[in-house]
């Protein structure tokens, strides 16, 4: 019973310390495994998609991937799964379930590090002209298993395309929010997508960022209020089009139009519910601001990602995917918790055999300890890495030493921030 005891107090003193990132990243993927007559096997196959597509998600490395324009097919949900997001050494990825009639001509879709959340379920919540679904995600707390966690709902929308289609994305957006409004309003929501919106004017974006129900308004986590369409004030959160010439599927017109979204609720804005959006970091992946009304590709020369990167967002879709990241599961003020320099952390668990291999993703250069305790508190294991550099750091710890069962590995950066999680050696 004392061990029991020491076991849920210690799982309460994680969770009281325990800094976790969500990386999260929304995207229009451009009829992905759906054949039209302009977007066709020969200028946007999909099995020529993936490599673009692995290259983009092995760079960003997001644990939450929401996606626009994907064929309603199954098979064609599990395609992107296996041959484009678990690929290269990646096997984190899970699927959420389709619930849209599978001969629907495009859908959405939702994918998730399953090592850090799960899905708890998956509504829709309005049909007219597209689905627009609700994914809720719990998070995967070190007190998940005495009954603590974080729920994460993530809105995926596809509005109606179009500048003459303004009062049909107007009603979705409405049908939308009263769903909101009567399902769980006062959750940690994402409303993310393709909204097809020219300016901060439109009624769909008012329904969302200024709605009657105050309490169910999104934010704006970039503070790019106004008209996107074709000025150059926005060219930092222009999100499509990539292209200036087209293929035959991809639209053309340059970067000119801020169409994909990624907006907060008022709990993640203001750290209400264990979710806060991380301060400075949305950004348009690929978008430098210097191609307005260019194509992504065109000069000056566009660095704000490595040239694969860049090459595989212009040939693989018309929209550049959005990013953000959110803060979880700990009390700690955002500009503190920003100080950190753990941007990933992974290893093997459980752990079988004498060494663990960790892989660590840091924000800047530091020193890192790193602690192992047992279920009763002791410290069975202390490590130290006095200079780790910013990026990819890869290392092991022997550990035969180490008696088999359950432990608390800590985490803590040159700065005094930690992060922990649960491990089993075997």
């Amino acid at each position: 019973m004392k061990k029991i005891i020491l076991w849920i107090l210690l799982l309460g003193f994680v969770s009281a310390n325990a800094q976790d990132t969500l990386s999260v990243l929304q995207y229009n993927l451009l009829n992905y495994g759906n054949y039209t007559s302009y977007c066709t096997s020969n200028n946007n196959k999909y099995t020529t998609k993936d490599n673009y597509i692995k290259t983009i998600i092995h760079y960003i490395k997001p644990d939450i991937f929401s996606v626009n324009e994907i064929s309603g097919s199954k098979s064609i949900h599990f395609h992107l799964l296996n041959e484009a997001l678990n690929t290269d050494g990646i096997d984190y990825f899970s699927m959420a379930p389709s619930i849209s009639d599978p001969d629907e001509y495009l859908v959405n879709m939702l994918y998730y590090n399953h090592n850090k959340l799960g899905l708890a379920d998956h509504q829709i919540a309005q049909s007219y002209v597209r689905d627009v679904d609700v994914y809720k995600l719990y998070y995967k707390s070190t007190s998940l298993a005495v009954g603590d966690t974080t729920f994460l709902y993530c809105v995926v929308a596809h509005l109606k395309a179009g500048s003459d289609y303004g009062n049909q994305r107007t009603v979705m957006a409405r049908n939308t929010m009263t769903y909101i409004g009567s399902h769980h309003p006062d959750e940690n929501y994402l409303l993310m997508g393709d909204f097809n919106l020219y300016s901060d004017r439109e009624g769909a974006f008012q329904q969302f960022v200024d709605n009657s129900n105050v309490s169910i308004r999104f934010h704006d986590p970039a503070k790019m209020i106004g008209d996107w369409h074709n000025n150059a004030d926005f060219s930092m959160v222009h999100s499509q089009s990539t292209h200036t010439s087209s293929n035959g599927c991809a639209s053309t017109g340059g970067m000119d139009d801020r169409f994909d979204f990624i907006l907060i609720s008022n709990n993640i804005k203001n750290n209400l519910k264990k979710v806060a959006y991380l301060d400075g970091s949305y950004q348009v992946v690929g978008q430098d601001g210097k191609h307005f009304n260019r194509a992504l590709t065109d000069s000056p020369q566009n660095t704000s990602v490595p040239a694969s990167v860049l090459n595989a967002l212009y040939n693989n879709s018309d929209h550049l995917p959005v990013n953000l990241k959110l803060l979880v599961n700990g009390p700690v003020g955002v500009p503190q918790y920003a100080q950190s320099a753990f941007d990933r952390i992974e290893f093997i668990n459980p752990v079988k055999g004498n060494e663990l291999k960790i892989h660590l993703q840091l924000l800047s250069d530091t020193r890192v300890k790193i602690e192992l305790y047992s279920l009763l508190g002791k410290r069975m294991l202390r490590f130290t890495r006095s200079s780790l550099r910013k990026g990819d750091n890869q290392f092991s710890i022997n550990v035969s030493d180490l008696p088999r069962g359950m432990y608390v590995i800590r985490f803590t950066d040159g700065n005094g921030l930690s992060q922990s999680r649960k491990l089993v050696k075997r």
